[in-house]
């Protein structure tokens, strides 16, 4: 694509990818420009009426009662929340927020001028984007990260009334960071199908699991398009099955990984939603001509969906590591232990990466831990503010619950590649292609060989170019 064109209301997941990590540029559509001009003309109307407006007339928290009427004092609230810490999240997370904020503004239920939003775009289309930290913000408006933002990006600009909480009260930090990371989430699922199907053919697996009727009778769809993807990655192989009941991870791989299917399609439609939702607070209504005051801060379909996302990948990754290691057990298999180039060797070959990847899978069980229920402390702001979503932390561990499937996977994808060597039959069209890609990174170990360094295969899995 050309450009993304920002309307409040349309901006989808991949255009967010497409200006977060291709650096497509963005502009907004008329319409936006003509709403942020209608609505900051309601907002000016309030100020002159003296109506109070929270943010926009008044402070912020326990400061709402106070009149906010000083030179400078929007410019101030964004440098006095500039409280994140720890190291700076990815930049692309940080384009992601912007474009996000921007989209925002283009809803035309802020106070931001057109003025303001064009500075957001402008910055973001020449990459000048300050670093942002990952710490500090508890998922209830992510004050801190939004203020590392905007902080470098207004420089000397002059803010409006009502602006700085138009900027600092919004989302962005916690949508960019989970929805970037959701993405991620879905190509590693595409990938643990691939891998998944390698193991079947590695481990010499019964197919009868695969049998269409499976899905028709247990009608989940991601089930049934899971069966669908497995039986067309094994077309034309002729591995023929060893035992009429394999383990379980073998038997079950279409239900666990489909079921996963099915809660990723759920929080991608949570994403959806919170693209182009209004954030902050307060919200102005371009028809009834209003400021009023409302919770749109709170995201916890958000944080609650990213809680679920990695719930459902946990027993994915499980059950790829499983079957990972039972393909270096001789028992199991009828192949050299450890998957050594023959059998009754001394050297372990490649046993020790059964280790890795349960070490790997079991990191990765422990960041499913749901985070979007914890509970704040009521002594901030009077009391007024006891809510928070930990939205951050719950993108924060999806993306390493991520990073840890793909190692995961490339520990799969190695020894299932060495058994399907060792067994000698023809795999099928995508199993075959599968394997050959692999080779390029990890050859077959033969006696004495040296243990593959996995780093670079982890980045092939996780560009998503192996999952097709």
């Amino acid at each position: 694509m050309d450009s993304v064109v920002l309307t409040g209301s349309d901006l989808t997941l991949d255009e967010l990818l497409a200006v977060a990590r291709r650096r497509t540029r963005v502009e907004f559509a008329p319409t936006a420009l003509e709403r942020m001009t209608r609505a900051r003309e309601i907002a000016e109307r309030t100020i002159d009426e003296g109506t109070s407006a929270y943010g926009v007339t008044t402070g912020v928290g326990s400061r709402k009662s106070f009149a906010a009427d000083s030179p400078g004092h929007d410019r101030l609230l964004v440098r006095q929340h500039v409280t994140a810490q720890g190291s700076p999240v990815a930049h692309e997370i940080v384009r992601a927020m912007a474009v996000r904020l921007a989209n925002a503004f283009a809803s035309g239920t802020t106070v931001a001028r057109p003025i303001l939003a064009q500075l957001v775009v402008d910055a973001l289309n020449a990459d000048r984007l300050p670093a942002v930290r990952s710490l500090g913000s508890i998922g209830l408006s992510d004050l801190a990260q939004m203020a590392d933002l905007v902080d470098g990006v207004l420089g000397d600009f002059e803010l409006a009334r009502g602006e700085g909480i138009a900027l600092l009260n919004q989302a962005s930090f916690s949508t960019a960071y989970g929805a970037l990371a959701f993405a991620d989430a879905a190509v590693l699922l595409d990938m643990l199908d691939a891998a998944g199907a390698l193991d079947l053919e590695a481990f010499g697996a019964n197919r009868s699991v695969l049998h269409p009727r499976v899905g028709e009778v247990r009608p989940y769809p991601g089930l049934q398009s899971t069966l669908v993807r497995l039986r067309a990655l094994l077309a034309g192989s002729e591995v023929e099955a060893r035992a009429l009941q394999d383990p379980v991870s073998f038997r079950t791989l279409a239900h666990v990984n489909g079921g996963a299917r099915d809660a990723l399609d759920f929080v991608g439609a949570q994403i959806a939603i919170e693209l182009n939702a209004a954030q902050s607070n307060p919200l102005v209504l371009i028809d009834e001509g209003v400021v009023i005051s409302v919770g749109n801060f709170e995201i916890q379909p958000f944080a609650s969906a990213l809680d679920f996302a990695r719930i459902a990948l946990a027993p994915a990754i499980t059950s790829a590591a499983e079957r990972a290691v039972k393909l270096l057990q001789a028992p199991l298999t009828g192949l050299p232990e450890g998957l050594g180039a023959r059998p009754a060797m001394a050297e372990s070959a490649l046993s020790e990466f059964g280790i890795a990847a349960q070490a790997f899978a079991a990191e990765a069980r422990l960041l499913a831990q749901p985070v979007s229920f914890e509970n704040v402390s009521t002594t901030q702001a009077e009391g007024l503010e006891d809510r928070m979503t930990m939205a951050p932390l719950a993108a924060r561990r999806l993306e390493a619950m991520v990073e840890l499937g793909a190692r995961v996977v490339s520990i799969e994808l190695l020894l299932a590649a060495q058994a399907c060597d060792l067994r000698g039959s023809r795999l099928g069209a995508g199993t075959g292609a599968l394997r050959a890609k692999v080779r390029e990174f990890a050859p077959f170990l033969d006696e004495g060989g040296i243990l593959p360094d996995l780093e670079l295969l982890v980045d092939e899995i996780r560009s998503g170019s192996l999952a097709s």
